[in-house]
């Protein structure tokens, strides 16, 4: 039996001025860093011990899961990024305040673009190194990015499409890490990790759109052989 754990990064810069993050790189916020640290120490707590991490290229992921390893005394594991773990792409919404973006489009749209599990934000319409969102270049002509195809690079996604590009990295590395009885962590975003949930837990399209990951919060999951759910637990500071 394996473990797996998935923690969604700390609230970052974006997430406290209440802004679509998405694809943008945006760091940690002090009290982003203090629920990496937490989340590190949650871990300690009950003993888990890995052998596998798996990251985003997104600043925020890699640092959430940096400061929680480093919490849980295994800074040494070995580590993987992909964009693959990417935070949903949230096209032409990123950098928009999401109170401004309802008044502009109303309450119900907006809910659709956010939580809807098949209803794509309107798309960026081009995408050029001369590009920014408040200052910062659009990811897409990163040099991150540079061996993605680029007629795999999203203009924008909703949760389907993201579970659509984490699969694959998921089917070549990550079960087989688990399959090979390794314990995997795995730091990176809300929806592209609930994205990992419903394929796991095999939610369905409907029932996805209540679940929700809350920053800094590891959820711990036995798994079999095959990858099924033995039992899943969600770490949380004692009252």
């Amino acid at each position: 039996m394996a473990k797996l754990v998935l923690i969604r990064h700390g609230q970052s810069e974006w997430n406290a001025l209440n802004l679509f993050n998405g694809w943008v790189d945006t760091k940690l916020s002090d009290k982003g860093i203090a629920q990496a640290k937490e989340a590190g120490q949650l871990l300690a707590e009950k003993g888990i011990q890995f052998d596998q991490a798996y990251t985003s290229v997104l600043t925020r992921a890699i640092t959430t899961l940096h400061l929680a390893l480093e919490e849980a005394d295994q800074l040494w594991v070995p580590e993987v990024k992909s964009w693959r773990l990417n935070e949903r792409h949230y096209g032409a919404l990123q950098g928009l305040n999401k109170a401004d973006a309802a008044t502009k489009w109303g309450d119900e749209q907006v809910h659709q673009w956010r939580r809807s599990y098949d209803v794509l934000p309107p798309l960026l319409e081009e995408q050029s190194e001369t590009m920014t969102i408040d200052g910062k270049s659009y990811p897409a002509m990163d040099r991150r990015y540079q061996d993605v195809p680029a007629g795999e690079l999203p203009k924008g996604e909703n949760l389907k499409v993201t579970l659509e590009r984490v699969l694959p990295f998921w089917d070549s590395d990550i079960s087989k890490a688990l399959k090979d009885g390794k314990n995997v962590v795995i730091g990176a975003h809300g929806n592209s990790l609930r994205a990992l949930v419903k394929h796991i837990e095999q939610i369905s399209d409907e029932d996805i759109m209540g679940v929700e990951i809350a920053n800094g919060q590891p959820w711990v999951y036995d798994l079999d052989e095959n990858l099924n759910v033995v039992s899943k637990d969600i770490l949380t500071p004692e009252a």
